[in-house]
């Protein structure tokens, strides 16, 4: 039971689920609106978790002759036969999708309902089918996935987004090239193999490392912005300091890639960027909230 929760987790993406929901909520938290019940609440993020989990299996299934051909991935059920792609696959993933949005639909709005799928629909088919084997944009417009979920979060207490989610969109937005650039860079060789054009693939070590660390200046410096936005709804000091910390952070390490570009210092990239997210969403969060 265990062994089988462990590799359903894997399949369905559980870990990137979870940061997606959480983004969702934050989108709730900085959204000026109604409050929602806690079922609402309880309601968006299983919804959001859903619509990740479904674009999450499908990502799986579809890219197992890629996963074949990188080390860190041929071990995943569907390339070692544990799991079999057909027909009740697709079908679950379907239905688990339609129940997310639906979900989304019933409990909380059509806007937001939308959203839930747009973001799935982003991952699941604009990333992984049209654009991951043709283009070294592909992330950069799979991130689009991440803001829909902040979108979705927003809907919830108000289908017209203000200023603050809108911002917020945009830093996940930004967020995901430079984090996932620096995980590729750090796992270029398995790219290499299966001839994805990932950014350092197709630009090299050292010119992506500058391109990493520009598009984190730019990140850090929108996700400063709903400090300063026109009105009551800004975000406070519990989430400039947070943000302010988490964005150093990822510019140290980034700059640090420029300086030394190369698998070591780009998983060390990597996992700042991961930092520098669990700042923003946690100060969003707790300012939103009133939890501080």
């Amino acid at each position: 039971m265990r062994q089988t929760a462990a590799m359903l987790y894997s399949v369905f993406k559980i870990r990137i689920g979870m940061a997606i929901m959480v983004s969702a909520l934050a989108g709730l938290a900085v959204t000026p609106g109604r409050l929602l019940s806690a079922f609402e609440v309880v309601a968006l993020a299983f919804a959001v978790l859903g619509a990740s989990a479904a674009a999450g299996a499908f990502n799986h299934m579809v890219e197992r002759d890629l996963d074949s051909r990188m080390k860190r991935t041929r071990t995943r059920p569907f390339v070692t036969g544990q799991l079999n792609a057909g027909v009740p696959w697709y079908s679950g993933i379907l239905l688990l999708l339609a129940a997310s949005v639906g979900l989304a639909w019933w409990a909380i709005n059509p806007v937001a309902a939308l959203y839930v799928y747009l973001g799935a629909v982003v991952y699941g088919y604009i990333y992984t089918v049209v654009l991951k084997r043709r283009t070294a944009w592909n992330i950069v417009i799979g991130g689009l996935a991440g803001s829909f979920a902040v979108l979705a979060g927003a809907a919830a207490a108000d289908p017209t987004p203000g200023p603050v989610p809108l911002l917020m969109a945009g830093v996940l937005f930004l967020w995901t090239p430079p984090h996932f650039w620096s995980l590729a860079m750090a796992l270029r060789k398995d790219y290499q193999a299966a001839d994805v054009p990932m950014l350092p693939v197709v630009l090299g070590d050292g010119r992506s490392a500058r391109v990493i660390f520009a598009h984190t200046v730019v990140l850090v410096a929108v996700s400063l912005a709903p400090m300063v936005v026109p009105g009551p709804y800004a975000l406070g000091p519990i989430y400039g300091t947070l943000a302010s910390l988490g964005g150093l952070y990822f510019i140290r390490a980034s700059w640090r890639l420029v300086h030394n570009p190369g698998p070591a210092m780009a998983m060390k990239a990597f996992f700042a960027s991961l930092v520098q997210l669990c700042a923003v969403l946690a100060g969003a969060i707790l300012w939103g909230t009133g939890i501080v």
